[in-house]
């Protein structure tokens, strides 16, 4: 008889997650439980799934997995890791832990009610993002949608943060329909893993708005990846400073891409929203 399996509600921003703690007892979870379980009418409902499992490395505090709501499973995600990064460190009760991903190893440190993570260094060559063409410069790459001659949106920055993303610059977040034009520009030719597709509005020199769709999830309240993105490619153009905010649907993070180690450092905030158990039939195919 399969035991049910409990489960936290939490999220960054409005981008909310199921977290399951695997760490005692290993979790397989097949496409198919994934997006019952993300199911916003069936399920539970979530942008992404996360599952804590053991890490055998010295020195780590816990392994995340992340899955998109569609089942596939990915490599980062920055709100997850703020609020993975709250549920650690207040369970070991220690204020900083390092946190094992598909991605790498990252910092997090708890500071009252905002998570600062240390999202590493980005990835800006053509290969590392990747895309399906060489572009010796990739603060604005040849990809446009709409007439040659009055493109809608054209020429996106690009850069991996764990996950690659494309940012459209323009001049009114309004007067773009991204729910239209999110899942073409995903599934572009010119990106073989897909991508994260944000648009971006530099309102100053430490302050820009922005929209994201998700790979694999869609249109979300905040994407914490795609903010680092944003920072990264808005110093490259020089559109803003090193320290920006960045404005979402769900509320603001603060971003510093330092120029001493070229690290990524986020912070913002976290909420737990409640617990619940998932049904033990769920996982019975799984278990057999």
């Amino acid at each position: 008889m399969t035991d049910a399996v409990q489960y936290l509600k939490m999220n960054g921003l409005g981008n909310d997650f199921v977290v399951l703690d695997a760490r005692q007892k290993p979790l397989k979870l097949s496409h198919d439980q994934v997006r019952w379980i993300a199911d916003r009418e069936q399920g539970i409902g979530c942008d992404q799934l996360i599952v804590l499992e053991y890490s055998p490395l010295d020195g780590v505090d816990v392994f995340m997995r992340i899955y998109n709501a569609e089942g596939g499973e990915v490599d980062a995600c920055g709100n997850a890791t703020r609020c993975v990064g709250y549920l650690v460190a207040e369970e070991l009760g220690k204020k900083a832990v390092t946190i094992h991903t598909n991605a790498g190893l990252l910092n997090a440190e708890l500071n009252g009610d905002v998570v600062s993570v240390d999202m590493g260094t980005p990835r800006l060559e053509w290969d590392q993002i990747p895309l399906a063409e060489e572009f010796e410069d990739t603060t604005g790459i040849e990809l446009q949608i709409g007439p040659i001659d009055a493109p809608v949106l054209h020429t996106p920055s690009v850069v991996n943060v764990g996950n690659p993303h494309a940012i459209f610059w323009v001049k009114d977040l309004d007067a773009h329909d991204l729910e239209r034009f999110g899942p073409m520009l995903e599934h572009h030719p010119m990106f073989p893993e897909r991508a994260n597709i944000s648009l971006a509005q530099v309102l100053d020199r430490d302050h820009i708005k922005i929209r994201v769709w998700e790979r694999g999830a869609g249109l979300t309240q905040a994407c914490g990846t795609a903010a680092c993105a944003v920072a990264v490619a808005a110093v490259r153009k020089d559109l803003t400073d090193r320290e920006v905010t960045i404005s979402l649907p769900g509320g603001d993070l603060q971003l510093e891409w330092r120029a001493s180690d070229h690290h990524i450092i986020m912070t913002g905030p976290y909420e737990l929203d409640g617990e619940g158990t998932l049904p033990a039939e769920l996982f019975e195919e799984s278990a057999a």
